[in-house]
């Protein structure tokens, strides 16, 4: 049975923080592959306008090139909204039929998995796999009430931690700050040629 991780997200844009994730799951859990899934509009970031999916789609390639166990699904993009996380899973899973799917999270975002659009269908759809992100304190206990099912799907994953968000990254764009180390290099001229995250 193939073994596939799924990392999604917004992608704007992606960083090192992803492609650690993304490999330490692909180690620790022997995937076959692990697929980059660009959200297409963000439900929960409607608050923030967003760039392309164009933009993000591109960067996200650059980012993984090189990786031959890293690709890019636009399944997401793809399709029309709204564009909720257990409404994509049996897409993916029609893709890959006897797959066996884990899907990738930080810490940050498995503490807000409930305020997701029905998160215990999600749980039943794939297993999760966590990467602890610097700074997030997980009240455990609370998110086991709240989803009784978690604690049974989850999977741990040890490796870097590292406090790099998209969010950090726009910002020190609009500042003119180095994004080196950040962000792969292809990544950053691609960002540079479009003048994206200006002010």
């Amino acid at each position: 049975m193939k073994r596939l991780g799924l990392l999604g997200g917004t992608f704007d844009p992606p960083h090192i923080g992803h492609l650690l994730l993304a490999e330490t799951a692909r180690i620790s859990l022997d995937l076959d592959q692990v697929l980059f899934l660009p959200v297409g509009d963000p439900p929960h970031k409607n608050d923030r306008g967003i760039n392309a999916a164009a933009h993000r789609l591109a960067m996200t390639r650059l980012a993984i090139a090189g990786n031959p166990y890293f690709a890019v699904d636009t399944s997401d993009v793809d399709r029309p909204p709204p564009h909720f996380s257990y409404t994509l899973l049996p897409i993916i899973q029609a893709k890959y039929p006897q797959a066996a799917l884990w899907f990738l999270l930080g810490s940050d975002s498995l503490a807000d998995l409930p305020q997701w659009q029905r998160p215990e269908r999600l749980l039943k759809q794939c297993r999760l796999a966590v990467l602890e992100r610097p700074g997030v304190a997980l009240e455990r206990e609370q998110l086991q009430q709240l989803l009784p099912d978690l604690a049974a799907q989850v999977d741990w994953l040890d490796g870097p931690l590292v406090k790099v968000s998209a969010t950090m990254v726009r910002e020190f764009a609009a500042a003119n700050r180095s994004l080196r180390y950040l962000i792969p290099e292809t990544v950053q001229e691609y960002i540079i040629h479009h003048a994206l995250y200006q002010l």
